[in-house]
């Protein structure tokens, strides 16, 4: 968990400045169309306002930076006095987008990138006002940059043209779905600059350049191309060349994830086939997904042997495993469960059903102790009566962890333990659990992980229930599974390995050709290490 307090001054302001290549390189595409209005909603220290004037010096431009300080360093960086208005973007777009008299030519900038918890209460309900004004399903999961880019677009004329960097979660996030399809419904075109390498240092969040044109009336609706690129000679090119040039993936009704057009044609097509295909299914006509245990307090319920046995806990403690290190490979049994408790890891759910537990010396004792902690006003915690009765405790035989390095694994669980709410219960309907966890470790699936799934700094993966639910999973009617071989295997090599082999034997047994499994693990070798944002491709 993320706490304000914590974060630095520079990450409550969102403020992490662009590149002068950069910027130079979209101020060079939107002056492209010549035009005489200009917005820059987030100026910063005015890297963009310099590159206008040198550029397209004979336009007007309306910039706004809400810090006093910055704001005169862009009026000086600008050479205009008159530039820059020392206030928040947020509330005069709102009062500009209910007037509708305001509009632009173009619009570039680099937003702040701001968790919507960090934002001031009058800057929450602007930046809710703004999705409101516009008809936009808005969720307080949001960042303050989606919308400052919902608003800038929605001001610009028709035909013009908006450039900005921004996060590079626009292409998969879920608190940026309606900006995704407010774009598609509204851009002539949309293209995105994805880079192998994190552009701004000291941070893991990974950004892209964001280019779009706004359609006219009678223009169809979006397509979005995504132009990968390392380094930064792209800079260097013509900026106009590059957005011709991206092949624009057509986005539907908007309603989905952009994370398709990272793939190429042949992978698309063969992806819209599988899920067509007998002996493939999706995850949720397979099994049922739930979260695990939601104890408030894991420190306090999900303890190491030492503290069962200081307290006297036995007779409340069962297994229990919620980290991807307690589940080393697809089986978690009576020896790994051991093993981890011979390491010291938590490996005990302590589950008191009701407040018979107060009779017992050694159980009051040990709630006292999470009371002495305040562990009893927290909130999930404070809801429940007693505080320390734990509900909705049962466990699957299979189980999921919500976030991975590599791929996603099920993990079966042959011991019958519970799972923290870092892990999914998974209750097989179809099939046999083995049968499930052995098919599950594959390229298709896991490259349908990297398409539903989201990942933010640090590259690691996470899926959520309804993202799970949507896997493609193949079921070859007539392959002989051996749980305990891949077991041993996923502990022994990189998963990587482990998948491509995989891959062969499930994907052999449905039919595939080698060239299609080539493909596909080429593609999920790919979107992982963009991910991970490593500039290797596939693995080996």
């Amino acid at each position: 968990m993320n706490f304000k307090a914590l974060e630095t001054k520079q990450k409550l302001r969102g403020g992490y400045y662009t590149p002068e290549d950069l910027a130079d390189f979209l101020v060079r595409w939107v002056a492209g169309s010549a035009p005489t209005s200009i917005l820059e909603p987030s100026c910063g220290d005015g890297v963009f306002l310099a590159r206008i004037a040198a550029l397209a010096g004979e336009s007007s431009v309306t910039a706004f930076e809400v810090d006093p300080d910055e704001a005169q360093k862009a009026r000086t960086r600008a050479g205009d006095e008159s530039d820059v208005c020392a206030a928040d973007f947020l509330g005069w777009a709102l009062s500009a987008l209910q007037r509708q008299n305001t509009q632009f030519d173009a619009v570039v900038g680099n937003p702040p990138f701001i968790r919507y918890q960090y934002l001031p209460s009058d800057f929450q309900e602007r930046a809710e006002g703004i999705f409101k004004v516009l008809g936009c399903r808005f969720t307080r999961h949001t960042n303050a940059w989606v919308p400052f880019v919902l608003a800038s677009f929605a001001m610009l004329r028709k035909g013009g043209r908006l450039a900005m960097v921004v996060p590079a979660e626009i292409i998969h996030v879920a608190h940026a779905q309606s900006l995704r399809s407010y774009l598609v419904a509204n851009a002539k075109k949309l293209v995105v600059v994805d880079p192998a390498e994190l552009w701004f240092p000291g941070t893991l969040q990974g950004a892209v350049l964001l280019m779009a044109e706004k359609r006219s009336s009678n223009e169809a609706a979006a397509g979005v191309g995504i132009e990968s690129v390392c380094g930064r000679a792209f800079t260097k090119t013509h900026p106009q060349d590059l957005f011709n040039a991206s092949s624009a993936v057509s986005q539907g009704d908007g309603s989905a994830k952009w994370t398709y057009a990272l793939l190429s044609d042949s992978v698309r097509s063969l992806l819209d086939g599988l899920s067509q295909r007998e002996g493939v299914s999706r995850f949720g006509e397979l099994a049922d997904v739930d979260v695990g245990i939601v104890t408030g307090a894991n420190q306090f319920f999900h303890v190491p042997d030492s503290t069962v046995q200081k307290y006297g806990l036995q007779q409340w403690a069962h297994p229990m495993f919620g980290r991807s290190a307690h589940c080393p490979g697809v089986v978690y049994d009576q020896a790994q469960h051991e093993a981890n408790a011979n390491k010291g890891s938590p490996t005990n759910f302590v589950w008191f059903r009701d407040d018979s537990v107060r009779d017992s010396p050694s159980g009051r004792e040990y709630i006292e102790h999470g009371e002495r902690d305040q562990l009893h006003r927290r909130y999930k915690c404070r809801i429940r009566e007693p505080w320390y009765a734990v509900p909705s405790v049962y466990a699957t035989d299979v189980g999921l962890l919500k976030r991975c390095h590599d791929a996603p694994r099920l993990v079966l669980n042959s011991l019958g333990a519970y799972t923290t709410d870092t892990a999914y219960r998974i209750r097989v309907r179809r099939g046999s659990a083995d049968r499930l966890v052995y098919n599950f470790i594959n390229a298709i699936t896991a490259l349908s992980a990297e398409l539903e799934g989201r990942h933010y700094g640090g590259g690691v993966l996470e899926l959520v229930p309804s993202e799970i639910e949507r896997l493609l999973v193949p079921d070859p009617p007539d392959l002989s599974v051996d749980i305990a071989g891949l077991d041993r295997a996923v502990k022994s090599e990189s998963l990587g390995a482990v998948l491509e082999r995989q891959s062969r034997l499930v994907l052999g047994a449905l039919g595939m050709g080698c060239a299609n499994q080539d493909d596909l693990i080429s593609a999920w070798g790919k979107l992982r290490d963009r991910r991970r944002r490593l500039s290797a491709t596939a693995p080996s």
